[in-house]
């Protein structure tokens, strides 16, 4: 029997994790935040004092990414603490800088094939809901819902500096657009699977629309497409 595959990709910022987790739980399906685990990889490559190096120690870098150390934990009020190596490192991985790790591992096709079986094997049922960059265009190809979630440069700063500072950090609005720009770049010029919408994927620009606005115009979407399928 075939696994349900909803793939949602888009840019840092778009409300991706947040409409992916919502997702999951509606359709009570499989969760793969694949954005964490390359924040994961650049954190531990970061540690290692390997992730300017990434060209010179790559197969270093490899064997790292094949036997990352990663558990997702279920806390008593329903949140996801992540772990790396038995650290929880939930909110570390959420930060501007580590998300620039991510950024410049993804980069790299010998890191992303190191970490694209482990993506695969989430596929599992009743059904996956997968967050990415490339979700619909290389990882899951074959999915049956495919949603591309963007929004503005501004709109995504915005919220990012919202979040950042409720988490309690102190950040300003222009260093997060700066750096939000800068990963668009990097994110939609990199030569190995670039960011952006697969062919028949269903578009949305959150930039004016709420979080519960965007969850009906998605369960919308795939309601049809699994019923299509």
């Amino acid at each position: 029997m075939t696994v349900q595959i909803i793939t949602i990709d888009g840019p840092s910022g778009s409300g991706k994790g947040t409409l992916a987790a919502k997702l999951a739980a509606h359709y009570q399906f499989h969760l793969l935040d694949s954005g964490a685990l390359y924040r994961l990889l650049g954190l531990s490559l970061h540690q290692h004092n390997l992730l300017d190096a990434l060209d010179s120690a790559l197969e270093q870098c490899i064997k790292i990414a094949t036997n990352l150390d990663i558990k997702f934990v279920t806390t008593e009020t329903n949140n996801t603490q992540v772990q790396l190596d038995g650290e929880d490192v939930t909110q570390i991985i959420r930060t501007e800088r580590v998300g620039e790790f991510a950024s410049k591992v993804a980069a790299i096709p010998e890191l992303r094939a190191a970490l694209l079986e482990r993506q695969h094997a989430f596929a599992q049922e009743p059904g996956l809901v997968a967050d990415g960059r490339d979700m619909a265009t290389a990882i899951f190809p074959e999915a049956q819902a495919k949603i591309y979630l963007t929004a503005s440069a501004e709109s995504r700063a915005a919220r990012r500096v919202k979040q950042l500072q409720g988490m309690g950090l102190d950040v300003k609005i222009n260093d997060i657009l700066a750096n939000i720009e800068a990963r668009d770049k990097r994110d939609m010029e990199r030569a190995v699977a670039p960011l952006k919408p697969a062919a028949d994927a269903y578009i949305i620009d959150s930039s004016e629309l709420g979080i519960d606005e965007v969850f009906q115009l998605m369960t919308s979407f795939v309601d049809k497409q699994l019923l299509a399928n």
